[in-house]
């Protein structure tokens, strides 16, 4: 999606001034500029430029649609922001929300809760600017400057980049949250996801009635973003989470083009032949084109570190700009993925799904019928899974990049905070919906196309996030009811999978091929200079030694893009200072779960 701009101002006649000359800025941008209110514009860009809807006094700004289907209600009318709740429960997409004063400013601001387009505020000289990207030519406060104890702590866990930004200056709205005027008042959380999964604990439904939610929710939310698209591709990765989008898909239209899939050299990432079974299960014609590959250099990192977050969602930079051109040559105004899949239809039956019916039913949940199944497929016995589920468990372990200066007490994302009350399997789920909510962001591909994530839409989250971990995987299954509610759409090799296609050979080549390029990077950039590297930690991971006994390459590539952006950043904010650098202090404990440490695309 495109990118918006709104620019509210104060009465002094200096702040009409500077509003007027960002405006004939933005128009010389090539931005299509608007009136919101007396003291308030808008300009939009790119493609598919976010719309405008009224609804009530809000002015939705995005990608916005009806819900046929709602699950989440307030509890009553009289509650504070009662409207915008329901507004929330009515409306789904990628939209922020503003509400002007009657002085025709902006009095608050609203973010969707799936996120899916950002949300960043600041105040300058009385001027209220609320942006989804900060552009080059827009002038940025000079009080402005990057806040390295929040860089540190986003390189041991980079769910945080998606939440608190890492400059001083600016207020990130995180999303389902309302934030009033003036940026230094308090905002308010309307949607929280351990919010909907208590609900959700509260209203328990057949495994029937779990699976015609799912099949409903998916299929209202491709149909909705597909007949909005434009000109429309699909990838189709071979696996289960992309399946199942276009089996929703070829029921709401029938001419996309390209149905494209991704492979690799290696047989594990080679899914050709199960696209090719879906291919014909679904009556479309697949185009299959290998990863692209190549030397990485400094104009790589540069070109994905200029927005306002580091660019940790495009940093399969040959594979984004292989695929932006062919998509640009189709006619593809847009392409709809299976992102976000694993995560919110949760792979892996893993003994943390007993625990979270252990949580939940105590002793009740050796009655399970997916007790059995669970100790199976784990290799555990039924009482080392009900001793597993007894102890006292951390609500997500701390994470810890060997490479990265260690820091005192790791920062909790702002809605694990929440999760107290909740099972570890369930806290995995909204660790990735967080994780999701970055797949998002910005990289070379979405600055050409449209790229659509049915499967992190609030219809879909919420249905998910509402329903136990024991039911989402049905005792015994990575992603077991999807796999049922679909299996009369799918082909049974897709269905009855037990493997996962497997990128990480591509992915670890890519770093042990461009180790002359990397090691440099890191070890003599701006984080060894801020104190934040490790340089004996890094020179052992920087090997290709470490690369075959321990694949590190998620933590690697993290620092490598988090490390452009601070030098992207660096030369755009000088000569202003920077903040101070965090001290050392004890390491944080080691993380137990892979699957979050560093940011890697599936």
């Amino acid at each position: 999606m495109g990118d918006y701009l709104i620019v509210s101002r104060g009465t002094a006649s200096a702040a009409s001034a500077r509003a007027d000359t960002l405006r004939s800025q933005a128009a010389a941008a090539g931005m299509t500029v608007s009136d919101l209110g007396d003291r308030a514009w808008l300009a939009v860009e790119g493609p598919s430029p976010p719309a405008t809807l009224l609804v009530g006094a809000w002015r939705l700004i995005g990608q916005v649609f009806h819900r046929e289907h709602r699950i989440v209600r307030p509890d009553t009318d009289q509650e504070p922001w009662s409207y915008e709740r329901k507004l929330l429960a009515r409306f789904w997409g990628r939209f922020v929300g503003v509400r002007l004063s009657s002085e025709g400013e902006v009095a608050e601001i609203l973010r969707d809760p799936c996120g899916g387009l950002d949300c960043i505020a600041w105040e300058d000289d009385g001027l209220t600017l609320v942006v989804s990207a900060v552009p080059a030519w827009l002038p940025v406060p000079r009080s402005w400057s990057i806040a390295f104890d929040r860089v540190a702590q986003a390189l041991h866990d980079p769910l945080l980049v998606w939440e608190d930004l890492l400059l001083d200056g600016p207020v990130a709205i995180l999303p389902g949250t309302v934030q009033p005027a003036p940026l230094k008042t308090p905002p308010t959380a309307l949607w929280t996801p351990a919010a909907i999964v208590r609900r959700g604990a509260t209203q328990p439904v057949s495994d029937a009635e779990a699976a015609a939610a799912l099949t409903l929710a998916l299929d209202d939310a491709v149909r909705a973003l597909a007949l909005d698209a434009g000109p429309l591709a699909a990838e189709v990765s071979g696996g289960l989470d992309s399946s199942l989008v276009a089996a929703s898909l070829i029921r709401a239209r029938k001419d996309v083009a390209p149905w494209i899939n991704l492979y690799g050299a290696e047989a594990q990432s080679d899914e050709r032949p199960y696209a090719t079974a879906l291919g014909a299960v679904l009556g479309i014609d697949i185009v299959s084109v290998p990863h692209a590959s190549g030397p990485l250099n400094e104009a790589d990192f540069e070109s994905i570190s200029h927005g306002v977050r580091p660019g940790l969602a495009g940093i399969d930079m040959h594979h984004d700009r292989d695929w932006a051109g062919r998509l640009q040559t189709a006619g593809a105004m847009a392409i709809m993925t299976g992102r976000g899949g694993d995560s919110i239809l949760l792979q892996g039956a893993t003994a943390d799904v007993f625990t979270d019916l252990w949580r939940a039913r105590g002793w009740r949940a050796l009655t399970s019928p997916a007790l059995p199944g669970l100790a199976r497929l784990n290799d555990r016995s039924i009482w080392s899974l009900i001793a597993g589920a007894r102890r006292p468990t951390e609500a997500r372990p701390a994470r810890r990049n060997e490479m990265i200066a260690p820091i005192g007490l790791p920062t909790i994302p702002h809605w694990l905070g929440d999760c107290a009350d909740l099972g570890p399997a369930k806290i995995l789920q909204i660790a990735g919906l967080i994780d999701g909510i970055g797949r998002q962001s910005p990289s070379l591909q979405t600055r050409v196309v449209n790229v659509l994530t049915p499967l992190l839409s609030q219809p879909v989250v919420e249905t998910c996030l509402a329903l136990p971990a024991t039911q989402l995987v049905l005792g015994q299954r990575d992603r077991g009811l999807a796999r049922s509610a679909f299996r009369d759409r799918l082909p049974p090799i897709i269905t009855e999978r037990r493997t996962k296609g497997e990128m990480s050979a591509i992915y670890g080549r890519m770093v042990a091929d461009n180790l002359d390029f990397l090691r440099p990077w890191l070890l003599e950039g701006q984080l060894a200079e801020a104190g934040l590297i490790n340089r004996a930690a890094a020179e052992t991971m920087l090997s290709r030694g470490n690369l075959i006994w321990r694949g590190t390459y998620g933590e690697i590539m993290t620092a490598a893009a988090v490390e452009g952006w601070v030098r992207t950043w660096s030369q755009r904010l000088r000569p202003r200072a920077r903040s101070a650098r965090p001290r050392g202090s004890p390491p944080a404990s080691e993380a137990s779960d892979h699957r979050h440490r560093g940011y890697w695309p599936d």
